[in-house]
């Protein structure tokens, strides 16, 4: 009798357990801000342009999501996207990470460089993308942001930089910092043609990158709360025997010592771009 119970089909369904049910929703659906805590659709994320809504925290971008949200559609041109840095030095695993960090965001380099218009003003511009080696500056990234300075020199066109970057390179050693220089005298040679540089510090952009070509512009402009500095905190705590201000190397306390020009929020940078732009560009009329 007891077999016979046991041995009939069940005629109700059972729910799997948690592990054993196999997750439907796709990861990256849903983005937890980590400033507020709110949970938010990624897609609305990324129409706002990566701001947060509930408390305007904002995320990373890749270069090609900032160049979408700065650039008139379909204008921008890449330059020079081929190059790609080699182990000059035969650091240990460099080349395996840098292919892993290639397949990973789809780039060969840790900048993309271009021409493009911004509300019809045409411009060179170069976006850091910080999922590269943190956005760390080796010999490639320092080629291709003289490249496109050159670019702008020869074409007579205003150059525009959105720096994000952990510093130099250290695989790359000292032709990693050689691009500190490299990069400034290209800079000097496009303030000597008398054409404009703006330079965009994103979060974070430190070190060499913050000591080079990043704080160089003629308008010095920042995203709110951005990390900028050349050192660690932590570093300088120790070095100097103070405590540092809780606020020290953000964006509004180097605004308030007179190190950057204004903080513009992301949804405000393509408008104040093109402002400075129409300003520095001659009457043809």
């Amino acid at each position: 009798m007891l077999k016979d119970f046991f041995s009939k089909k069940r005629k109700y369904a059972t729910v799997p357990s948690e592990r054993e049910q196999p997750r439907k929703m796709n990861e990256g659906v849903m983005t937890k801000c980590p400033e507020c805590k709110t949970i938010v659709y990624s897609k609305e994320l990324k129409k706002n342009d990566m701001v947060c809504q509930s408390c305007a925290h904002h995320f990373s971008m890749t270069a090609y999501e900032r160049i979408e949200c700065i650039c008139d559609e379909g204008t921008f041109v890449e330059l020079n996207g081929y190059l790609s840095s080699a182990n000059p030095l035969s650091f240990p695993d460099y080349e395996e990470k840098l292919e892993k960090d290639k397949q990973k965001t789809e780039l060969n380099e840790a900048v993309v460089t271009g021409e493009g218009l911004i509300q019809g003003y045409r411009c060179i511009i170069s976006v850091m993308d910080s999922r590269f080696r943190m956005g760390s500056m080796g010999s490639v990234v320092g080629e291709k942001i003289t490249r496109a300075i050159e670019q702008a020199i020869d074409k007579r066109l205003p150059f525009i930089m959105f720096s994000a970057s952990g510093g130099a390179r250290m695989q790359e050693g000292v032709l990693s910092l050689m691009q500190m220089a490299k990069t400034s005298s290209a800079l000097r040679r496009l303030s000597e043609e008398g054409l404009l540089y703006i330079s965009v510090f994103t979060h974070p952009t430190t070190g060499g990158v913050s000591a080079s070509f990043a704080s160089l512009g003629d308008y010095n402009l920042s995203e709110p709360k951005a990390l900028i500095g050349f050192a660690g905190r932590r570093i300088i705590e120790q070095t100097i025997r103070e405590e540092l201000p809780q606020d020290f190397q953000t964006a509004e306390f180097l605004l308030k010592h007179g190190q950057l020009d204004k903080v513009v929020p992301r949804g405000e940078m393509r408008e104040t771009l093109a402002k400075i732009l129409d300003l520095h560009t001659p009457d043809t009329e």
